[in-house]
């Protein structure tokens, strides 16, 4: 008993210092992707982006006070894994839910609303459930895919993001996906 407790000991050391990370699959991280940052642009430079190169589009709404929000910040959106997929795959946007800039998107400008104390385009993009954080996702072609509520870890969102970004969700129900 002792042997096999120091052997997954010295597994576990060894996975630690030879640089591996845990996402589902054992995946290696160079020590570029180490310090790697996700490619956030604003809604309208996406959507120019997407006229010329179609990709997905991933929208982390937020707000200032929100202590998920910022957990996410911290956490998640440095995940090397997921920097790299969303980098590689998607249009990464932040979008501050109670930012007062107006936005300008297909001729349409959507500016902050007071009486919903909340920019126009995120109450849009929410479908009018402002709960923060959300991440929205949407198609090659600006379309909507999903909102999806709530603070997820590293291991959690980046599932999400190749159920979307592999076009998984085409074919599959995600309880069917995430059975695999």
């Amino acid at each position: 008993m002792p042997k096999k407790t120091y052997l997954l000991s010295l597994l576990a050391l060894m996975l630690l210092l030879s640089g591996y990370t845990w996402h589902g699959t054992t995946t290696a991280v160079t020590a570029s992707q180490k310090g790697a940052k996700i490619n956030w642009i604003s809604m309208e430079e996406a959507a120019e982006k997407i006229k010329k190169q179609p990709r997905k589009v991933v929208i982390d709404v937020y707000t200032d006070w929100c202590g998920w929000c910022k957990k996410m910040d911290k956490s998640t959106f440095t995940d090397p894994a997921v920097v790299a997929y969303i980098n590689r795959n998607y249009y990464a946007v932040k979008l501050d839910a109670e930012g007062k800039n107006p936005i300008t998107l297909n001729g349409h400008t959507y500016t902050y609303q007071e009486q919903y104390r909340a920019h126009e385009l995120a109450v849009a993009l929410l479908q009018g459930q402002m709960s923060y954080p959300t991440t929205v996702y949407l198609d090659e072609k600006f379309n909507m895919l999903t909102p999806v509520p709530g603070y997820l870890d590293a291991t959690t969102f980046h599932q999400v993001l190749t159920y979307f970004g592999d076009n998984h969700h085409k074919s599959k129900t995600w309880e069917e996906y995430t059975q695999k």
